[in-house]
């Protein structure tokens, strides 16, 4: 059953108070993290751990919902692994349908290859590809399995030398099933 506009409006407030507050805390716990790192004898030496928030869609329309990303990168970031928490409902508006639910909150995780494909000393351009896993079916794929793709943008931040990434991702089957309309987002994401 849909939800009243009214009850809609006070859930997407909600919702961008504490991507707010997520976003406040993980820059400022991040500063401190990243300066304690170097001094810790991590054993993954030139891994980063980096944690943000992100935005689904579709056909470049918001769906309304909430990624948190965590993502583990290493080699100078041509490897990743990343845990996502899609953390609220994703819905369509459309003419024809005004709601349509496509998916509730789930788990993924995904693990890919990625290549520069462009570079100075404060920015890189990465492609990357490999393979995804959700914990739900859903109309935006029925299979649990599939490839990601994703295109990132990382850029130093002036200062300290921490760097925050935009990356635009899709996770698909490849029409392997149908319904195959695949996961969108995008993710904001700050070095540890």
């Amino acid at each position: 059953m849909p939800d009243t506009r009214e009850a809609r409006l006070v859930e997407i407030g909600n919702m961008r108070l504490f991507v707010r507050i997520m976003l406040g805390l993980a820059l400022t716990s991040g500063l401190a993290a990243r300066d304690c790192a170097a001094d810790s004898g991590l054993a993954c030496e030139g891994c980063e751990l980096r944690l943000g928030l992100g935005d689904t869609y579709h056909f470049w329309s918001r769906t309304g919902g909430l990624v948190i990303p965590a993502t583990l990168t290493w080699a100078q970031g041509r490897y990743e692994v990343g845990l996502f928490k899609m953390a609220t409902r994703q819905t369509l508006n459309e003419r024809s349908k005004p709601y349509r639910l496509l998916a509730e909150p789930y788990w993924g995780v995904s693990a890919s290859r990625r290549w520069k494909l462009a570079g100075a000393s404060t920015w890189r351009v990465f492609f990357g590809f490999g393979v995804s896993y959700k914990s739900e079916a859903d109309p935006l794929s029925v299979t649990r399995w599939n490839l990601a793709s994703q295109l990132a943008m990382r850029l130093r931040l002036p200062g300290n030398g921490s760097d925050v990434e935009l990356c635009v991702r899709h996770w698909s089957n490849g029409g392997i099933r149908l319904p195959n309309r695949g996961q969108d987002f995008m993710t904001v994401t700050y070095a540890f």
